[in-house]
């Protein structure tokens, strides 16, 4: 149902673009659409790091894959002999994969990693391994109807369990100084408020429904020659903020931490830089004998490390997964284990 709903609102946008002809890639008449990713099956669910996590979940009894996605990284969890609980919150992922892989050595759920329920869940299974992928999946940024991309004439959705505030809603509701504080953060956006300002100036005229309005705002402010690795960096900072992923990690990662077993193993891949330096200065933290303030005489805190850095610099992709899954380039994978 969310998804026929979802194919009927890109119809509207789509009328309605088509009966404001001014609102789709302004001031480049000329430029060639961008380019479209062909999807094959595969796509769908190939890992990233594949190997390392791999070696990583050897000798493992009872993993979490907390974004499980298309089920890549589930199969090879529960390929080293894992018992696996696979998690995601796109409803839609999670049916996917639950048919390929189907249920054997599995355990499937749709949720947040985040929520309380989902937590508690966690923690009953007693894991001596966790892993979360996160961002976003190629299949959600290739399928249209789900609002990722930035490709003309896409909905502005975004949202990975299809409920709550959608990208649109976000672009249209939020004041000017916060979107500015969107765009400094989670896109490291120098002209954050010449573009929080357009926004607000454009939504006036009329709503935000399609990518090509974001997209058109950019370019009036960023200049014609703006390109696709603009507006990735830019739609990904929308996407984070529609689905609060920097806040949810920040929550959910000592509560992780605390449903290990003892020697288990919390492996996180990030391929944004605020995802990736709160991991970095968690996992830091939690390897300190002492967290008190300097001024303090004497320690009054834990009074000792919590577990180990497994990596002391992220590991990343070779060149050959690169060249093979281009996507894989900004990933991080860094790895704590508990005591």
């Amino acid at each position: 149902m969310e998804q026929v709903v979802a194919r009927e609102n890109v119809m509207v946008a789509l009328s309605g673009k088509a009966a404001e002809p001014d609102r789709r890639w302004e001031g480049a008449p000329d430029r060639p659409p961008l380019p479209r990713f062909p999807m094959t099956r595969a796509d769908f669910h190939t890992p990233v790091l594949a190997q390392q996590i791999a070696r990583l979940a050897r000798g493992r009894r009872r993993a979490v894959d907390g974004t499980a996605g298309g089920g890549g990284h589930t199969a090879i969890l529960r390929n080293a002999g894992a018992e696996v609980l696979a998690i995601d919150r796109d409803p839609e992922a999670v049916t996917a994969a639950r048919a390929r892989l189907a249920t054997e050595g599995a355990t499937w759920v749709s949720g947040c990693f985040a929520a309380p329920e989902i937590l508690a869940a966690i923690a009953r299974f007693g894991p001596d391994f966790i892993l979360l992928d996160l961002g976003v999946s190629s299949h959600q940024i290739d399928c249209d109807v789900r609002g990722f991309s930035f490709r003309p004439g896409v909905v502005l959705d975004m949202r990975m369990s299809g409920k709550g505030p959608s990208a649109a809603d976000l672009l249209n509701e939020m004041s000017e100084q916060d979107l500015a504080i969107l765009f400094r953060t989670h896109a490291d956006e120098r002209r954050a408020r010449p573009l929080a300002r357009a926004i607000v100036a454009r939504r006036a005229r009329h709503a935000f429904t399609i990518s090509d309005d974001l997209v058109n705002a950019i370019r009036q402010v960023l200049g014609p020659r703006s390109g696709p690795g603009d507006f990735a960096r830019l739609f990904q900072a929308v996407r984070i903020a529609v689905n609060r992923e920097l806040e949810e990690l920040e929550r959910g990662l000592p509560l992780l931490r605390d449903a290990l077993r003892p020697a288990g193993l919390l492996a996180v891949i990030a391929y944004h830089s605020g995802e990736d330096r709160i991991v970095k200065h968690t996992f830091r933290e939690w390897c300190r004998t002492c967290v008190c303030p300097p001024e303090f005489p004497v320690c009054r805190c834990r009074g000792h490390a919590l577990g180990r850095l497994v990596t002391r610099r992220p590991i990343m992709a070779d060149d050959a997964e690169v060249a093979d899954n281009p996507r894989a380039r900004s990933a991080r994978l860094r790895v704590f284990e508990h005591e």
